[in-house]
């Protein structure tokens, strides 16, 4: 079982990026994912922000500030997640960091991590995360760039359909500096943390789906085209395709030697998701649906239905 990519009741900036159960992460991570948690939970305590406050013990001190800091941010080459209802989706996250010369990245017990939310920095209502932590490639004594992923199981309900929306990318990185910050009696002043807020954005979106259907095949030149259709968009929630209503689709027509598709007509979807229009045949070719897509659903081409016009 994996974390849970909404979790509305968690409190504290980004806190269920902790809330992970065995087997969510690599060899290793499900007890760093607690680390993390620990720390930073003190360090924000201490600012007096918000904190996640399921711990308990009797840990001493305050994290020291880490002097590093993350830019050029990229979440998926910069396009839109599409998350359908099963298959899970790695979505690629490149960065660079610049850091302090003490700071020692390549050390192991040296976490950084790189996390979407959407909601408040310090209230988020859902948090995604990769199923492991970046690496990076030391470019200098200063600088790294380094690669991760964000990995999406819409099989395992973590998107609801309020998900598909804009999220916002954080930063944090954690020396631990050999401390086990579980430990109850843990000096936390020993150990290194900074977080960074703002670095990028990106859409998550439902995954479409748009058929096609002229008849009759073939037809006499001059006679009606019907041309019927459907558009669809994953439900995060059932995890079925249901019926995009309301929407604008554009019936295009491509001749049988070209390659060039024009636009014919606007047509909207019905209160189904369905579509149907009539058009004159003219010359043999290919029509389609093309639907350009909106904040929440990505653009959408049906394969071309050819009709033979005699």
């Amino acid at each position: 079982m994996r974390i849970r990519a909404t979790v509305a009741a968690v409190s504290g900036a980004l806190a269920l990026s902790a809330l992970v159960a065995p087997g969510a992460h690599a060899a290793g991570s499900t007890g760093h994912r607690a680390d993390i948690a620990k720390v930073r939970e003190a360090a924000r305590a201490a600012s007096g922000r918000t904190a996640y406050t399921g711990s308990t013990g009797t840990t001493t001190g305050v994290p020291y500030a880490l002097d590093l800091s993350f830019s050029d941010v990229k979440v998926n080459s910069g396009k839109p997640i599409v998350v359908g209802t099963t298959n899970h989706v790695t979505a690629p996250v490149t960065f660079s960091i610049k850091h302090g010369a003490s700071v020692d990245i390549t050390a192991d017990d040296f976490l950084l991590d790189v996390e979407l939310y959407r909601g408040t920095f310090d209230e988020p209502v859902g948090v995604l995360i990769g199923d492991d932590f970046p690496s990076c490639s030391v470019t200098s004594t200063t600088t790294a760039t380094c690669k991760g992923t964000i990995d999406i199981y819409p099989r395992d309900h973590e998107l609801v359909n309020a998900d598909a929306t804009t999220w916002k990318a954080m930063g944090l990185a954690i020396a631990l500096n050999g401390i086990d910050p579980t430990d109850d009696n843990a000096d936390l002043s020993k150990i290194g943390y900074v977080e960074q807020d703002k670095l990028t954005t990106t859409r998550v979106q439902r995954y479409s789906r748009l058929t096609v259907n002229a008849a009759p095949e073939p037809v006499k030149k001059g006679k009606t085209v019907t041309v019927t259709g459907k558009l669809s968009r994953a439900d995060w929630e059932d995890r079925k395709y249901h019926g995009y209503t309301g929407q604008s689709v554009q019936l295009q027509f491509r001749k049988k030697n070209s390659t060039a598709y024009t636009t014919l007509k606007t047509v909207r979807t019905n209160g189904t998701g369905e579509l149907k229009t009539t058009t004159t045949a003219t010359v043999d070719g290919y029509f389609r649906y093309s639907f350009a897509g909106t904040s929440t659903t990505p653009a959408v081409k049906a394969a071309g239905d050819y009709v033979d016009v005699r």
